[in-house]
Parts: C-alpha cells; sequence; structure tokens
C-alpha cells in the first residue's frame, strides 16, 4: 500500500482518490435536494427524514431516499442501495446529504458502503430537543456522527454539519411533524 503524498511513515494509507472540494452553492443545493426528499416523505405520512447522494462532480443527484421507519433510515438505507450500484472508489468520491445528522447506524452503514463524505443540516442534538424525551416514534441516541467516525483511522470521511442556517429551515420544517407527536 502506498501512503498518502507527504504523509509521514505509519500513517493511513490512500485507499481512495481523492475528493473534489465542495463550494457553500453546492452544500446549500444538496441540502435543498435532501429536504425535497422530506417534505415528500412527510405528505406520505414517514418520518422527516431524507438523504441524497450526490456524485463526484459534487451537482448530480444519483439518488435519493427518505425514512422508511425506525429500522430501515433514510441515510442507511441509501447507503446500501447505492453500495450495490456502483464500485467504492466512485462512492468515495460522493457525497451523502441528509437532512438531520445520521445516527449511530446509518454512520457506519455509510462507512462500510465507503462513501467519502456525509454533510447533514440538523444536529442530533437538535433533533432530540425537537422530538422530546421519550418520543416513542424516535429515541434519538446520544451519539454523533464524528464520534462514531472517531474509532475508524483507514478512512477519512469528511463530515460537514450541522449547518446553521439550513438546519434553521430543517428543524422549523420537521416540527410540523414532531409538533403533533411529543
Amino acid at each position: 500500500m502506498e501512503a498518502k503524498p507527504g504523509a509521514a511513515a505509519g500513517s493511513t494509507p490512500n485507499l481512495f482518490p481523492e475528493r473534489k472540494p465542495m463550494t457553500p452553492a453546492q452544500v446549500a443545493a444538496g441540502i435543498k435536494a435532501a429536504l425535497t426528499v422530506q417534505r415528500r416523505a412527510v405528505t406520505f405520512g414517514k418520518r422527516p427524514f431524507a438523504a441524497v447522494l450526490i456524485g463526484p462532480d459534487n451537482d448530480e443527484v444519483l439518488l435519493s431516499h427518505q425514512s422508511v421507519d425506525q429500522v430501515n433510515h433514510a441515510e442507511s438505507s441509501l447507503a446500501r442501495l447505492a453500495y450495490k450500484h456502483y464500485p467504492k472508489e466512485f462512492l468515495w468520491q460522493c457525497t451523502l446529504f441528509s437532512t438531520w445528522e445520521p445516527c449511530g447506524m446509518c454512520t457506519a452503514t455509510i462507512y462500510w458502503a465507503h462513501i467519502g463524505r456525509i454533510v447533514f443540516a440538523g444536529s442530533n442534538d437538535q433533533l432530540y430537543e425537537l422530538t422530546g424525551p421519550g418520543n416513542k416514534e424516535n429515541f434519538t441516541m446520544n451519539w454523533h456522527t464524528r464520534d462514531v467516525l472517531k474509532g475508524c483511522p483507514q478512512k477519512d470521511i469528511e463530515v460537514i454539519g450541522p449547518l446553521e442556517d439550513e438546519g434553521k429551515i430543517v428543524v422549523e420544517d420537521s416540527d410540523r411533524y414532531w409538533s403533533q407527536t411529543r
């Protein structure tokens, strides 16, 4: 295995191609695409969680998914679907956008699917405040995406979020659903 260019001996090897940096406009557009999926899901009675996979160009939406139920989350379902359709080297250059911070299960699935970047709008802490303690529709765990990935030194998955402006929009939009379940 080759070490990353300029990396010290014994550091993590460069296993995947480099990812293209994202512009703020691309970040906003990715969250907007996920929010569109989330809004559609809520109209069909589903919980307000959604994810989209954006291609290596940081613009093309390749896949989208909504929350199905408490076990089939938008992010993990999307990551499994993506892994079936695309090679891991390609997925490493893609970005998974989520309206909410991926839970531990979803983060681990994204890791194993080799998706190289995660962008989320609302934080796990904001979700807990929004849904309320003991909400039977959402048993929010006190985990964070970065905490789950700390123990994964072989892959440098980039994490962007929570996003201040987009997070406020997602919280306000999601409250239409959660205000009925608190």
